[in-house]
């Protein structure tokens, strides 16, 4: 048990710089094509903070680790609202917009609805269904690129380098060797401890996967950088769902038991909650993290019960 607890630490040291050189390459590549810091954090940024659930995800599935693999993205989600905004909201008011509301919010909601019907209402969620969501996020790529802005010119310490591709790819087998390396050790702690293997996918793989997540949206914040703070979240949830269950229904159909539902029915709920929080005032400030947080770390101990 102590060995894969030390492979679980390596695979979560792995996901971490992975991510990072990600993230930091890929926001230079993208603010050089003069790209708005809200679509940076709802697509590059949000997209690249979630490749470690991308791989173990995938590799979940593949693996035939299915309630890990849905586990993931369900506990990646809560842990991403509750914990990561509703704490990031807790050090400093997150300043929010109509756009980050209506459309990316409004947008998260629906689609974890779709995810919480089709596992349960017209199971199981295959290649159609995974066709279905890579669609929607196709749609919604396009949606979020359409709408332009005004952008500055990127500063000294923005612009692209020429090894930032480099990066890029070095960061990408980090994070996909990480992710195999989680999912292997995840699925053996299940079984040493006797705890199921969708706890442990909602749980422990959820926060080592979100770590990226966390540490840009402070970051970000604390830099007055909302726009990529908050878009990094909601992107990432999106991009979770869509992306990541998408592409591992391509490959395996997924399924889950009934201990999952509440924890789907929570993550719609949660997600509700931060919307709505977002619109009062345009601000989600510091009471209203605290609650975001609580909630979220309810979701956790209903889950290990």
């Amino acid at each position: 048990m102590i060995l894969e607890f030390l492979k679980l630490l390596f695979a979560a040291v792995l996901l971490w710089w992975g991510a990072t050189w990600l993230v930091e390459s890929s926001a230079r590549i993208a603010k050089a094509l003069r790209v708005s810091e809200l679509v940076i954090g709802l697509t590059v940024v949000a997209f690249g903070t979630s490749a470690p659930e991308l791989a173990v995800t995938l590799q979940a599935a593949l693996g035939g680790y299915i309630p890990i693999s849905v586990g993931n993205v369900v506990g990646s989600n809560i842990f991403n609202i509750g914990f990561i905004l509703g704490g990031v909201a807790m050090v400093r008011a997150l300043k929010t917009e109509a756009w980050i509301v209506y459309r990316d919010g409004l947008f998260v909601i629906a689609v974890t609805l779709l995810l919480v019907a089709l596992l349960y209402l017209w199971p199981p969620l295959g290649s159609w269904g995974g066709g279905l969501f890579l669609a929607l996020l196709g749609f919604y790529l396009v949606f979020l690129f359409a709408r332009r802005e005004e952008i500055p010119e990127a500063s000294l310490e923005e612009r692209a380098r020429w090894w930032d591709p480099f990066l890029v790819l070095a960061g990408l087998l980090m994070i996909a060797g990480g992710g195999r390396v989680l999912v292997s050790s995840a699925a053996a702690l299940a079984k040493a401890l006797g705890i199921s293997e969708w706890a442990i996918g909602l749980t422990v793989v959820a926060a080592g996967t979100s770590a990226p997540e966390f540490v840009t949206s402070l970051v970000a914040v604390l830099k007055g950088r909302y726009g990529i703070s908050a878009g990094n979240i909601l992107g990432s949830c999106t991009f979770n769902i869509l992306g990541a269950l998408g592409l591992a229904a391509l490959f395996r159909p997924l399924t889950v038991g009934p201990e999952a539902l509440w924890s789907l029915f929570l993550l719609v709920g949660l997600s509700a909650l931060l919307v709505a929080f977002m619109r009062t005032g345009w601000v989600l400030d510091r009471r209203e993290g605290v609650i975001l947080a609580l909630v979220g770390l309810g979701c956790w101990f209903f889950n290990l019960l």
